[in-house]
């Protein structure tokens, strides 16, 4: 099941080490957390327009803050929450799992699409696997929609890999899972590769 850690909205550390730029720097771990909090708590009921969320968090609208705004970008963002007819409504686990196992933001959304060529694999494979971890997959469902994808683009069979099988070319990777490293950088890398292959 999706695990969530609440990020903090400026950084996306999930402790209270923030990056030095952050805008929430400082800020009671407590409080980042409890912002989430407070969000999901209303958001757990029927989907709600953003005023009546601002109005039905505990404490009432005096309480609504910028960490608050900043912590529904994040939801939204990640695609925990969605903007649907009747308003912000929070995915259920199955839904918000099928979601993102199809990244669709740049540049990942193209490494996931066409596959990676030699030349790329390292860097494509690592930011599939920091995706799916960044999205909260668990390593297991991380493990098996990489292997999925190694196999669905033809990733595998273009070759160029030391690894007998996308299983072991995965599970030398878990550490990029565990390390919780950015997918980004190495995204662009492998995309700049694959476009160019094509």
């Amino acid at each position: 099941m999706p695990r969530f850690a609440y990020p903090c909205p400026g950084c996306r550390t999930t402790n209270s080490l923030h990056d030095v730029d952050c805008e929430f720097e400082g800020t009671d771990w407590h409080e980042i957390e409890r912002a989430y909090t407070d969000l999901l708590s209303v958001l757990t009921g029927d989907p709600v327009s953003e005023s009546t969320l601002r109005h039905a968090i505990p404490d009432g609208p005096e309480a609504w803050s910028g960490l608050h705004r900043a912590a529904l970008d994040v939801l939204e963002r990640e695609g925990r929450v969605q903007e649907t007819n009747g308003g912000l409504e929070l995915l259920s686990a199955e839904a918000y799992r099928e979601q993102v196992s199809e990244p669709t933001v740049e540049p990942v959304a193209t490494v996931y699409r066409e596959g990676s060529y030699p030349g790329a694999h390292d860097n494509a494979v690592f930011a599939m696997i920091a995706f799916y971890e960044m999205v909260g997959l668990s390593w297991s469902e991380t493990r098996d929609n990489v292997i999925d994808w190694l196999h669905e683009t033809g990733t595998w069979e273009r070759g160029g890999f030391e690894e007998s099988s996308p299983a072991e070319l995965v599970n030398k990777k878990r550490h990029v899972y565990e390390a919780g490293y950015g997918w980004k950088e190495k995204a662009k890398a492998a995309k700049r590769v694959i476009e160019a292959h094509q």
